[in-house]
Parts: structure tokens; sequence; C-alpha cells
């Protein structure tokens, strides 16, 4: 009987390991299935520019993975049952039940409302393509008026700040608000924030420092000070939160939902579940808890490809690198940041910003979009037989895997 390999959510980890298991294990030994919601491959890195107005690729998963040998099913997971290794899934036909032997999730996050009101009303987000559509029609609504009209983005996160300066540029003659709860930038070094809140005069956004938002209305929203700026587009940047399938399915997690992971990101109450991505609490070689990002996709997926492959054929599992260096932040189109990091996850004084940075910034994108749209480039032709005794060449195979970072 073939093992049974489930993967939930086909999102740059998702999508990047159940292609690159596909590869390595023997089709006659192992039976992969990704599970997801909507059938294109979404960039999440790049919905801030969607939302904007511009157009970006949306790969079909089905071309994808052809020739892999791996089953796409369309459908929405409702629930895991680790006890009976089941998943049940929703879809047009009502969905049913996905047996397992090993199950990898990577369902990742959307963005969080941290219970202010009127944010699931009000706001919009850019946490999946159909709100970054949903942003874009209203920006486009606002364009066409005399008047022009007001944005107002919530969040001085990566997320915030992309968005808001991608607005500002593709449409200028919209009003941009930033609120930061702090000051802005405060992650970065000095000279990156001078950088930033230079790009953000240039391009004509008011930065809010020090404000905290508690409610959002249809027109304007409410700030702990007791202002209330205008907004005909409030859109919520706020932090992001895991979805709550995995708690519920009783399996280890923290406080916030993400399941706790061991070295090879194994779950440590289920040993026959893997996490990878925004759902997995991994410690980094520094001693600290991995971020949310896609680097940390990156990098969490290479080390369970690994895991699973090495437990599943009896070979040595190599400890992959869990790096956070950093982050590559756009600015528009023209203008960009890199702010390195050092073992502390602490800002080094030194960055780069300007248009060089905008190109490295767009090339990881690239890079991103190709690697994932290509899963099993570059990687070993051989197969790994479960029963099979291992070999030189191909514990070499697991030992060094291919790596791709993305942020």
């Amino acid at each position: 009987m073939k093992h049974r390999i489930v993967v939930l959510g086909a999102g740059y980890a998702g999508a990047y390991v159940a292609g690159t298991l596909a590869r390595r294990l023997s089709p006659a030994d192992t039976e992969i299935t990704v599970v997801n919601a909507v059938p294109d491959f979404v960039q999440r890195l790049r919905l801030h520019q969607l939302a904007a107005g511009q157009e970006i690729e949306a790969p079909q998963l089905a071309d994808v993975f052809a020739g892999t040998g791996i089953r796409l099913r369309l459908a929405r997971v409702t629930a895991v049952d680790p006890e009976r290794r089941v998943v049940a899934v929703a879809d047009a036909d009502g969905g049913g039940e996905l047996g397992y032997d090993t199950l990898l999730y990577a369902l990742g996050s959307h963005g969080a409302d941290h219970g202010v009101p009127g944010v699931a009303e009000h706001a919009f987000d850019v946490a999946g393509r159909p709100s970054a559509l949903r942003l874009r029609e209203r920006l486009d609504s606002l364009s066409k008026r005399d008047e022009g009209g007001s944005v107002l983005v919530v969040g001085d996160g990566l997320t915030g700040i992309e968005t808001a300066t991608e607005i500002a540029e593709s449409r200028p003659g919209l009003s941009v608000t930033l609120v930061a709860r702090g000051e802005l930038g405060a992650r970065l070094s000095a000279g990156a924030r001078g950088h930033l809140r230079r790009a953000c005069d240039r391009l004509g956004i008011t930065v809010l420092e020090h404000t905290s938002v508690k409610a959002v209305e249809a027109t304007r929203v409410l700030c702990v000070d007791g202002t209330a700026p205008a907004s005909d587009a409030t859109v919520w940047t706020a932090g992001f939160v895991v979805n709550p399938i995995a708690a519920a399915a009783g399996l280890e997690v923290t406080d916030s939902g993400r399941i706790v992971v061991d070295r090879t990101m194994r779950s440590l109450s289920h040993p026959n579940v893997y996490a990878v991505g925004d759902s997995a609490y991994a410690i980094g070689d520094n001693g600290r808890p991995l971020p949310m990002s896609c680097a940390s996709a990156g990098y969490t997926g290479v080390q369970a490809t690994a895991a699973i492959v090495g437990r599943l054929t009896g070979r040595k599992i190599p400890n992959t690198k869990l790096d956070y260096h950093g982050n590559h932040i756009s600015l528009g189109r023209r203008d960009g940041i890199l702010q390195m990091a050092d073992h502390k996850a602490q800002a080094k004084p030194k960055y780069m910003g300007g248009r060089k940075a905008a190109r490295i910034k767009a090339g990881i994108l690239k890079m991103s979009l190709w690697t994932t749209s290509h899963p099993t480039f570059g990687l070993p032709k051989r197969r790994h037989h479960l029963d099979a005794a291992p070999d030189a060449s191909a514990e070499k195979a697991i030992a060094q895997p291919p790596t791709f970072v993305i942020i």
C-alpha cells in the first residue's frame, strides 16, 4: 500500500515542498495530494501591487503540478483529525475526508483584526487575492472622482509600508495616510528610517505616528487619542493570524495557534504531522522564533522536505539552514530598502536604498514565482524507494538539498 502524503495549502511553502517530494520519492511507493481552496497560485508578496492597479501573474496549480504525479484537490480544509489521520474538506460537491500517513500543514495566515470593531465590516486588506481585488475596485472608483479620495493604511509593518507607498505612487490623485502604532520604521536602522521618511515625503504620504486605532467606520477611523481622520478606503494591515484548525485538532500550538515543531519541522505532539511557513512555530539558528515571512517559508520548507524524505527512506536527516537575514522592502516600483539583520534579529547599521534595492526586490519576487511554478526543477532525478537500502549518492542528495530563499 502506498504511503499517503497530504499537503494542506499551495502557497510558497506548500507548493514547493509538494513538488520536491514528488521528484524525490518514487510514485510506486508514495501518493501525494495537495489540497488548496483556489485553483491558482497566489503571489501574496505582490498583492499590494494588484490592489494598486497592476497586473500580476497567477499560475494555475494544475499547470504547476503537471507531470509531477501530484493529485490536486480544490477544496477548503475544514478540520484535521490527527488521531484518525484524516482531513475534512468542503468543495462544490459537498466535500468529504482524505486519509493520510504523513501530513504537511501549510495553510499560512490571514489578516488579524485584533478585535477592533468595524474592521470586518468596513476595512479592506491585501492578505488574499479576492480582498486585494475588492480594494482595487474601490480605488478605481475613487480615482474616477473629480475630488479624488482619501486612503488610510493602518499598520506600519512591511505590508503596510509597501501598500501605502505602492498606492501613493500608482494613484497620485489619491491622498494616502499611513498610521503607525509607534515610530515609523522602528525596526529599521537609523539610516533606513530616514530613507523611508524621505520616500513617504516624496510620494506625499501623511504619516501619523504613535497612533492606535480603536474602531473603523465607513468614512473614518476612531483613534485612541480622540482624533478621527477621514477615510474613503481604510486598508487594514495590522498583523496576521493563523487558521484555528490546528488548535482545534488538538495539535500542540502556541497561544497564537502556530504549530510547535522540532528542528525538523515535525509536530511535537503528533510525529506524522509537519508544519511549514507561517503555520509553524520554529526556532531559527539564532535561537529565536522564525518570523512569519516568505523567507521562513523557504527555509522551513527545505528542512521539512529533507526530514520527510529522510524518515521515509531510512536515511540521515540533515539540519538545513533556518536563518533570518533581514528584509527587502519595496517603496513603489522605483525605490526600496534592503535592511540586513544580525544574529539577534536586530537591524544592522548599514542598509541599501533606492533603485538598486528596488531591482533586487523585483528579482527576488521573480525568482520566487519561477521557483514555485517549477517545483521539480534542478532536483536529483533519482527517486528514492521506501524500501531501498541507502547509498552514498542518495545520502548526499538528501544531505545537500537545493536551497531557495524568498523574502
